[in-house]
């Protein structure tokens, strides 16, 4: 089961509205649970270069199905698995991408923000997700 067009599209609004009341404008990319494009967010004003890098966000968390940035400890120097970032096509291992589940616990696709800090980034997904910020 994948994401519906629907329920990616509430998800990139509440995006939207997080980014709207930082006053950040993002982008935000809602893929299903093979990693493909669902629904795309490109705010005014948001930096062209992050439409790539949430993608990427996205990606990496459905791949990983987690937080993206939880493979940082993986790919970091020094890590366990150095490079790791440059896999699948490439991978962003920072904050801003989410894995979304459905009630039974299934993945069922991802998040992936860009155009802030790492830290709104992420707090704009969570926010999204309807996720306390942390």
């Amino acid at each position: 089961m994948s994401i519906k067009l629907d329920a990616a599209q509430t998800v990139i609004e509440r995006a939207r509205a997080q980014a709207v009341a930082i006053g950040v404008p993002m982008n935000v990319a809602v893929v299903d649970g093979g990693g493909h494009l669902v629904a795309f967010a490109r705010m005014d004003g948001a930096i062209l270069g992050s439409i790539e890098i949430a993608l990427a966000k996205a990606k990496t968390s459905v791949l990983f199905n987690g937080p993206s940035e939880n493979l940082w400890e993986f790919c970091k120097p020094g890590g366990p698995a150095p490079a790791t970032e440059y896999t699948n096509g490439g991978l962003i291992p920072y904050a801003g991408g989410l894995p979304l589940h459905d009630d039974n616990g299934t993945l069922i696709g991802a998040i992936g923000v860009s155009g802030g800090m790492p830290a709104q980034d992420g707090e704009v997904a969570r926010i999204a997700l309807g996720k306390e910020a942390r």
